[in-house]
């Protein structure tokens, strides 16, 4: 099944979404910009189409890639080199890019989506089952915490247990207030939820190391559900240091891991427990089982991160990769909560049981990414729309 066309799409999104991290801003911007907007690529190959979304989170964060130059990226370089290619050769697509491109792991991510989806449509099969099969149906969800003040903290957490049934909390880090008060920020949540619910803490890299030692010494009582990328992330020295000190709290990877090669210099020095695998960082679905292979074979476990604000597709893309992963080789839950409704609904999508229950989501079971787009919204919300034209 040859590839016929490939188009790019920039949608607006229902609302305008902005956190704070120690590391940088989060922000989809302002309604009507094409800053911090997602990306929709499309693939058509013998009447069937692929279509795989995501959503640049620069600037003001740790890639640097935005809206504009992921769609550069596919455009004029991508783009034309799938034109003529079958659907299924992803090994050959990808070395093409590599000799053509290297690296664009956000507009790579959004073309495997959309290959994925355009072969589990040519198929009839649930892209899972391209994955390795159905090893959880039903995916387990955690939520992320903005760093705010500490009663929007609590608000959030209270909001994340009552309403939808979330027991897995990520309590963002590393703020101008230092460790301490981001260990005082932990107990405030610990008392707010109870003793049911996992809280881990990501300082997205605003810690020290000496920094970290002394804020696990200080949580210790409190139950630390485990502790994610607190220090630089070419520091994996430091990383490999605090996890012989965390005294048994999964030390995990977020910053730190990109390529295949990231996650075998990680396993190499027995820098972490716990590999967060956010596709958008990974390149997509294909190189993320790469990365588990890895973490495999180094008695690491993976974690599916990336929030996937209001996009079903990305969310769709993350659930399709724990679902075809083994109950024991994922912890703590999956991040893609912010694609299923939270904090506003995918504008793309009319309708859809791709939703919350008690804490958890199923994985969509039709065929590719089985998220069917309402195709009126996608024209009404259109930015900008290009063509990929051969060279």
């Amino acid at each position: 099944m040859k590839i016929e066309r490939v188009e790019i799409i920039v949608t607006e999104l229902g609302n305008r979404i902005q956190r704070q991290l120690s590391s940088g801003s989060y922000d989809t911007g302002a309604p009507g910009t094409i800053l911090g907007k997602p990306v929709l690529v499309r693939i058509y190959a013998d009447g069937v189409v692929g279509t795989g979304q995501v959503r640049p989170i620069s600037p003001g964060h740790f890639i640097a890639e935005t809206t504009s130059s992921v769609v550069a990226a596919v455009r004029d370089i991508y783009g034309p080199l799938l034109l003529g290619r079958s659907i299924f050769d992803r090994e050959g697509i990808w070395s093409s890019f590599d000799r053509r491109l290297p690296g664009n792991s956000n507009a790579r991510a959004a073309i495997d989506y959309a290959l994925f989806d355009a072969a589990g449509k040519a198929l009839g099969r649930p892209a899972y089952d391209l994955l390795g099969g159905l090893c959880q149906p039903e995916i387990p969800l955690e939520w992320s915490i903005s760093m705010a003040d500490t009663g929007q903290m609590i608000e959030d957490a209270l909001s994340a247990r009552d309403d939808y049934g979330i027991d897995v909390l990520c309590m963002k880090a590393g703020g101008p207030g230092g460790w301490a008060r981001d260990v005082e920020n932990f107990a405030a949540l610990r008392e707010a939820v109870g003793e049911g619910v996992t809280i881990g803490v990501d300082p997205n890299t605003g810690w020290t190391v000496t920094d970290t030692l002394r804020a696990l010494r200080a949580l210790e009582p409190m139950d630390l559900g485990y502790l994610e990328q607190p220090v630089d992330r070419y520091d994996l020295d430091g990383l490999a240091r605090i996890r012989r000190a965390a005294g048994g709290v999964p030390l995990m990877a977020d910053e730190s891991l990109f390529t295949l090669r990231d996650a075998f210099e990680l396993a190499r020095v027995g820098a972490v427990d716990v590999l967060c695998i956010k596709l958008y960082k990974t390149a997509g679905l294909a190189q993320a089982k790469r990365i588990t292979a890895v973490a495999e074979a180094s008695n690491m476990r993976v974690n599916i991160g990336g929030l996937a604000v209001q996009s079903q597709l990305e969310a769709a893309a993350g659930a399709h990769f724990y679902a075809s992963t083994p109950e024991e080789r994922v912890m703590p839950a999956a991040e893609f909560i912010f694609g299923l409704g939270v904090g506003g609904q995918d504008p793309l999508v009319a309708e859809s049981d791709f939703t919350i229950s008690h804490g958890k989501v199923k994985v969509p079971a039709g065929p590719g990414l089985g998220v069917v787009l309402d195709e009126a919204a996608v024209r009404a919300k259109t930015l900008a729309r290009e063509v990929a034209a051969p060279t």
